[in-house]
């Protein structure tokens, strides 16, 4: 929301904008490969407070940014904190759930995530379109709430270490027997997260340019409808199997990415709103199935390690993919960098489709045992 006001304020082109959202997944990326097991030897819960309060520095940086170069350090102190935290907190609600919860700790991240999505979006369009101090004011919120979030954490309990080696840094691996389940997980959430930089990176500015929309809260709340459908589609995802929620959000974010086409052919809102509406269900359903069948046969020794490896995947690509589209959206048009960026959805749709349909209907079960009879 706030990307538009500092392209105005400091005469930013769409490469150095997308740049800045960029360089985010790819410090992501950075710690997931260095420090992506982390947890499995210090407890998630230390983990956890490590990135939340990288987060906090990073958002401080956004709060007090008198240029570029302090929005691009806030970035590589948020993307150092979402690194150190994303896998952990993911293993812990995993842990937390217990035996049987794996419906309940993946309906759980995608509902946070849910509300995290529309609370940003909707707040920060109306702090943005109404509120004094318009690119300052959504980061002191959050840094207040990201210093509630630290002290509640605190409190959380220590996990029993999975590891009691000696950690040291070293890319994170996936045992042989799971990496069939890996790979159709990891690239199922990838694509989900390639919503993110159409809606996160690119939807603000689709929004005003292309819907021609010029109000912030407006285009927040449309672009919240992402959000709220991922939270709905989240609670009713547990109904269906890893695989089915795959297959099914794939479908969704085809067809979310054919009415995103529309609204930039057609300059309305009439399409963009089922457009952000239907791509939230498809993201839900995709990290839904995407955690569903990596979660039961991922080891607790490892866990932590296969969740990183698993983000790792998704951010590396999506950094990329923002750094390509901003160059697109400056050389070219926001319109192409927008189609550009739907069309690689759906290619990528396709083929997660045709990977996960190959999946045993039990490899939970499968995989299991190869374990026991390793052991």
């Amino acid at each position: 929301m706030v990307y538009p006001l500092y392209a105005h304020e400091w005469n930013l082109t769409p490469t150095v904008t997308t740049a800045i959202f960029a360089i985010y997944p790819i410090v992501v990326v950075a710690m997931l490969v260095l420090f992506g097991d982390l947890s499995d030897f210090i407890g998630r819960r230390t983990t956890m407070l490590l990135g939340l309060g990288s987060s906090i520095i990073g958002v401080f940086h956004f709060v007090i940014a008198p240029n570029v170069a302090a929005l691009f350090i806030g970035r590589v102190f948020m993307g150092i904190g979402v690194g150190l935290s994303a896998g952990p907190s993911t293993a812990a609600l995993q842990e937390f759930a217990g035996s049987g919860g794996v419906t309940r700790a993946s309906s759980t991240t995608l509902i946070a995530q849910a509300i995290g999505f529309s609370c940003a979006l909707i707040v920060g369009g109306f702090l943005v379109q109404y509120a004094p101090l318009p690119s300052r004011l959504t980061f002191i919120v959050l840094f207040v709430l990201l210093l509630a979030l630290f002290a509640v954490s605190w409190l959380l309990p220590e996990n029993r270490r999975a590891n009691t080696g000696r950690w040291h840094p070293k890319i994170p691996g996936v045992q042989p027997e799971i990496r069939t389940a890996f790979m159709a997980s990891s690239l199922a959430v990838m694509t989900a997260y390639t919503h993110g930089v159409i809606i996160t990176s690119l939807g603000a500015q689709i929004a005003k340019e292309l819907v021609q929309s010029s109000n912030i809260f407006v285009n927040g709340s449309v672009l919240a409808l992402f959000a709220i459908s991922l939270g709905i589609a989240g609670l009713f995802a547990r109904r269906l199997t890893g695989i089915k929620a795959v297959v099914w959000g794939s479908v969704a974010s085809i067809v979310g990415m054919l009415f995103l086409s529309a609204a930039i052919a057609q300059h309305t809102l009439v399409f963009f709103i089922p457009a952000t509406s239907i791509s939230g269900v498809g993201y839900a359903l995709m990290v839904y199935g995407g955690l569903a069948i990596i979660n039961p046969v991922t080891p607790e020794n490892v866990r932590g390690g296969v969740m990183s490896a698993l983000y790792l995947f998704a951010y590396l690509f999506t950094g990329l993919l923002a750094v390509a589209l901003g160059k697109v959206a400056t050389e070219l048009s926001m319109a192409v960098a927008a189609l550009i960026g739907a069309a690689v959805m759906v290619g990528l749709c396709a083929i997660v489709i045709a990977l996960v349909v190959r999946l045993p209907r039990t490899p939970a079960v499968q995989i299991k045992s190869l374990n026991s009879q390793r052991a």
